[in-house]
């Protein structure tokens, strides 16, 4: 292999969430309000309209975790404790920074940990229908999109046109087909790109929008195709090849991907929230209906919360299509019930109808069970 071009020329290389947070800190002193939030569900386009940032709070870090615990019972979600853990410290940089937060009823843990949080920033809870497919379900969330707006209107004392909405939604539909175009040199053999590039771009394309961002994304696409075009690969050629599936990734929990590449293989695909999940998909232009073309979009995000999940297993076909991994490894963090449990159906799922070999992992961000982990993956890789 030769020596890969970085994707990103800056002095964040290999740190994405400093230069995420580069990018927030960029836009406030900017003039730039921020606004913090927890889940995919949150419609980013809005707080752009806006001329608002996101900001993304989930935090994957073990530090945090005791200080949580104090409060919030052992036995939750390490996301949630990490998240709320960082907010009683006030160590994390991204909530520092925010004017507002926009919650979402994605599962029970976070939807009560927003209770305790709105004492620290104003916070609007976007109340989530959690069967996408029932009658009434998507004008049930176009009023909690347009509540939003309400709310950030309010908070801020400014005027989000219809005008705003759709330059807004045009721009975030042509980031989100380059990014799906990065994630898809995932199906090129021997790889041509990493994970840890497709979690940078990920990180990069969440905080970031306009005329600047798509640039800097056909400038990383023209590095990807001219990797493809010279055959500089970034695994060898007879790599097993690994797809993630399940509960977002990062920080400490990164420790599953890293165990990965300590056995040789490569990923290929990250189909999470912190990965390919959020720029799937496209919103309708020039609907009519900015508001219901948004609240149309988000409904189809492929959430274990969400029952039936019918749309995570077009997504896992079309990538395993696609992607040819050797193993299918799916991410769930503890106590996470919702993936824990669809899991089940994942693994039938992937075995059965795809023909693919399944490995679930339960994890948290202590670095404890790593020994287990290592030979799990690795015995799981040694079946293809």
């Amino acid at each position: 292999m030769n020596a890969l071009a970085p994707l990103f020329q800056d002095d964040f290389k290999d740190f994405p969430l400093k230069r995420a947070l580069s990018q927030v800190i960029k836009k406030r002193d900017a003039g730039s309000k921020v606004v913090g939030a927890y889940c995919s569900y949150a419609p980013v386009e809005v707080i752009w309209a806006m001329g608002g940032v996101p900001a993304i709070l989930c935090a994957f870090s073990n530090t945090p975790i005791a200080k949580a615990e104090e409060t919030l019972p052992a036995n939750l979600c390490p996301l949630i404790k990490s998240s709320f853990g960082f907010i009683e410290l006030k160590t994390c940089p991204f909530f520092e920074l925010t004017d507002a937060v926009v919650g979402e009823t994605t599962c029970d843990g976070k939807k009560k940990m927003f209770e305790l949080i709105e004492k620290h920033r104003p916070l609007y809870v976007m109340d989530l229908p959690q069967c996408p497919t029932n009658e009434g379900a998507v004008t049930y969330w176009r009023h909690s999109v347009n509540g939003f707006k309400k709310f950030l209107e309010e908070k801020f004392d400014t005027t989000i046109s219809n005008e705003a909405l759709e330059d807004s939604i045009k721009d975030c539909n042509r980031k989100n087909r380059l990014v799906q175009e990065i994630f898809g040199f995932g199906a090129c053999k021997p790889s041509v790109i990493t994970w840890q590039e497709m979690y940078e771009v990920s990180t990069f394309a969440m905080v970031s929008n306009g005329e600047e961002t798509i640039s800097k994304l056909q400038e990383i696409l023209a590095i990807l195709t001219e990797r493809s075009r010279q055959g500089v690969y970034c695994s060898k050629e007879n790599a097993k090849r690994v797809l993630i599936t399940g509960c977002p990734v990062g920080g400490d929990v990164l420790k599953v991907l890293k165990l990965v590449d300590e056995e040789g293989a490569t990923i290929v695909g990250l189909d999470s929230c912190t990965g390919l999940k959020p720029y799937l998909g496209a919103i309708e232009e020039n609907s009519g209906d900015s508001l219901l073309a948004i609240a149309k979009r988000y409904l189809q995000i492929p959430c274990a919360c969400m029952t039936p999940n019918t749309g995570r297993f077009d997504v896992l076909k079309k990538q395993v299509d696609s992607l040819k991994p050797d193993l299918v490894i799916d991410l769930v963090l503890q106590s996470c019930h919702t993936y824990n449990v669809e899991a089940v159906k994942v693994e039938s799922f992937v075995r059965d109808d795809l023909g693919t070999n399944y490995l679930k992992v339960v994890t948290d961000f202590s670095q404890q069970d790593l020994g287990q982990l290592k030979t799990r993956i690795a015995a799981a890789l040694e079946m293809n």
